[in-house]
């Protein structure tokens, strides 16, 4: 009878958390108590995806129409993933709000579908052959944000984008049918830079969360300590540092840029979208002396235009983007 009570008492203890968790959260990403149909679960995740993330929207334009439900329903998986880590303000809510996400998508590799997300993403499963590793290890990389805040080395950074950042680089590839390690490799390297040049962007705003991702020995080595980050002061210990992380990620984006001329062109078109946007932003921070500390670094509108015009230009001319390649010095 103790150990029932108990147990009555951890599971109405974990309803509690999640209740408080989803009010936090719009009231659509709840689980319905009617599953909805495929079509209804795909029109759900268009609408989410084309309404919260420009450049989704942007870069959908060089895809395959055939393929757009596709990463439509995988971007909505991110999205709400990732909002059950970081938009709801209070750990114990958001871990139980990802294990409820992890068991959903067991259900879903199971055959048991209730969300308009893997009711769409189980079509996007069937249709593409994805195996769960890519959808389990981003929800790894969630759970791990709230509860690690400082990364000792580059090596246990880039541990972090092996789960935040590279499986849905390796999701992209699935979903357009290729699953060879030579591609994923270099896909790894294009995400991971893409998720570095954002820590080195939003330094500022990562550390109001008490998240510090620059490499802690880095910061011992250039005499730079939380208390700099917290006075917004760009020293020039700072920008020495932030000069070596931009440099480090640049080689990585280098590293990856031969994956373009390994795809077809519509994938191409928006792998070197992607690739210049992040390049860019390094380029935004150098401009800027590195201090991201004052202002937060951005592409401007005139550069984003001429990104798309680049890209779209790829699609009625002959192109061959092999950019230069760079070898990373840091563990990987």
């Amino acid at each position: 009878m103790e150990f029932s009570q108990q147990t009555a008492e951890g599971e109405s203890e974990q309803e509690s958390l999640l209740a408080l968790g989803w009010s936090a959260l719009p009231a659509s990403y709840r689980i319905p108590d009617k599953t909805p149909t495929l079509a209804e679960a795909r029109a759900w995740c268009k609408n989410l995806a084309e309404t919260h993330y420009e450049n989704f929207h942007v870069a959908s334009w060089f895809l395959p129409e055939a393929l757009r439900p596709h990463f439509h329903a995988i971007y909505a998986y991110c999205r709400v993933s990732d909002d059950l880590g970081d938009e709801v303000g209070n750990t114990a809510q958001s871990l139980a709000l990802l294990d409820l996400w992890g068991r959903e998508l067991d259900a879903c590799y199971e055959g048991r579908a209730r969300h308009p997300v893997f009711v769409a993403l189980a079509e996007t499963i069937r249709a593409c052959n994805i195996p769960k590793q890519p959808f389990a290890d981003l929800l790894t990389a969630f759970r791990q944000d709230q509860i690690v805040t400082r990364y000792a080395n580059m090596g246990e950074v880039l541990q972090y984008c092996r789960y935040s950042a590279n499986p849905v680089g390796r999701l992209v590839l699935y979903t357009c049918g290729y699953t060879d390690e030579e591609r994923f490799r270099l896909s790894d390297a294009t995400c991971s830079a893409l998720q570095l040049a954002n820590f080195w962007q939003d330094v500022r705003v990562d550390f109001a969360k008490n998240r510090v991702y620059i490499p802690q020995d880095d910061m011992q080595r250039f005499g730079v300590t939380d208390a700099t980050i917290q006075q917004g002061i760009a020293t020039p210990e700072f920008r020495l540092l932030l000069k070596h992380e931009v440099e480090y990620a640049r080689s990585l984006f280098h590293q990856g840029l031969p994956l373009i001329n390994m795809v077809n062109r519509d994938l191409a078109l928006d792998l070197d979208l992607f690739s210049r946007g992040g390049l860019e932003i390094l380029n935004a921070i150098e401009r800027q002396d590195y201090d991201v500390l004052s202002a937060r670094p951005a592409i401007s509108k005139r550069t984003k235009l001429g990104l798309v015009l680049r890209a779209l230009s790829g699609k009625f001319v002959p192109f061959l983007r092999s950019g230069p390649k760079g070898k990373a010095a840091r563990p990987q």
